[in-house]
C-alpha cells in the first residue's frame, strides 16, 4: 500500500509517497514531473525494503519556495526529509534531475548513501548550447504555462512506441499538475548545477546505471561514461524506452532495481 503524507521538516513542507518496509530507498523525480512518476515501482516494491519518492520543492505537493533553488538546495531540502522521516541511511537514486540531485546530496551527506542510482541522467554540467535551451524553457513557462513545456517536452521524453500510446497524456498529466513558478525554478536549478564527472572515480558505493535505449535526452553513451569512471558499477539498457524508463518499461526497470538493491547488500 502507498500511503501519502505531509512531512514537516526544517527545510518547509513535503509531500512523500512511502511503500514497503524494511532498507530505505530514496526515490527522486524527473523534470518537470512529480513523485507520482515513480507509483509503478512503489506498487511493487521487494519484500524488505521501503521506498520514499518526494515531490520535490515546487512540485506536487510540495510548495515552492519564494526564490529559485540550487541543486545543493535541492540536496539539503531532500536530507531534512531522510530527517524529518527518521532514515540514517539509504539506498538513494532518481532519474534524470533526480540524478543531478542525487549528485548533490552525495557531495553533501556521502555518510547517508549505502548505493546510488541514476537512471537516464549525466554527469555532465549544461552545455552553452543547453543553458541556452533551458532560458527559452524558462520564457516559455511565463508566457504560455505549464501545458506549453508539457508540448515541448514530451516527444523528448518518451520513446516512439511510448509517444503513440496511453502513456503520453500520463505524463501530460503529471507535468501540468505542477505550477509555473515550481518549473521555472528547477530550470534554474538545472542550468546552475555543477559538472559532477569529477565525483564518479571517488565512489566506492554500489551504483546502478539505466538508460533506455530510445532515451535521446541523455542517451546510452552518457550512461557508459559514467560506468567506466566508476569502480563498483553495473549498466542495465532498457529496449524501448526512452527518457522516462521507469514508466516506459516499468516491470524491467523495477526488476533491475530489486535485482541491484539485493547485489548491494
Amino acid at each position: 500500500m502507498i500511503v501519502e503524507r505531509t512531512v514537516t521538516t526544517s527545510q518547509g513542507a513535503f509531500r512523500v509517497l512511502d511503500a514497503g518496509a524494511g532498507w530505505p530507498v530514496l526515490l527522486i523525480h524527473a523534470f518537470p514531473l512529480s513523485a507520482e512518476m515513480w507509483r509503478p515501482q512503489l506498487e511493487s516494491v521487494p519484500q524488505g525494503w521501503r521506498y520514499i519518492a518526494p515531490d520535490l520543492r515546487g512540485f506536487g505537493g510540495s510548495p515552492a519556495g519564494p526564490e529559485p533553488p540550487t541543486m545543493d538546495d535541492y540536496a539539503a531540502h531532500l536530507e531534512s526529509v531522510l530527517d524529518a522521516l527518521g532514515v540514517e541511511t539509504a539506498a538513494i537514486g532518481g532519474l534524470s534531475m533526480g540524478g543531478y540531485a542525487t549528485f548533490a546530496l552525495h557531495r553533501r551527506a556521502p555518510e547517508r548513501f549505502t548505493s546510488l542510482v541514476l537512471a537516464d541522467t549525466r554527469a555532465e554540467a549544461d552545455t552553452p548550447e543547453g543553458r541556452e535551451g533551458r532560458r527559452a524553457m524558462s520564457a516559455l513557462v511565463k508566457d504560455r504555462g505549464v501545458g506549453a513545456v508539457a508540448d515541448s517536452m514530451i516527444p523528448k521524453l518518451l520513446g516512439e512506441r511510448s509517444r503513440n500510446g496511453d502513456l503520453a497524456p500520463l505524463v501530460r498529466g503529471l507535468i501540468e499538475a505542477n505550477s509555473v513558478t515550481g518549473v521555472d525554478h528547477a530550470i534554474h536549478a538545472l542550468m546552475t548545477r555543477p559538472d559532477s564527472s569529477g565525483d564518479l572515480p571517488a565512489l566506492r558505493l554500489p551504483v546502478l546505471v539505466v538508460v533506455g535505449e530510445e532515451d535521446g535526452l541523455t542517451p546510452k553513451a552518457d550512461s557508459e561514461r559514467m560506468i567506466r569512471a566508476t569502480e563498483r558499477s553495473q549498466l542495465v539498457v532498457l529496449p524501448g524506452a526512452g527518457h522516462l524508463s521507469n514508466l516506459e518499461a516499468p516491470e524491467a526497470f523495477s526488476t533491475a532495481l530489486a535485482n541491484f538493491l539485493r547485489s548491494s547488500l
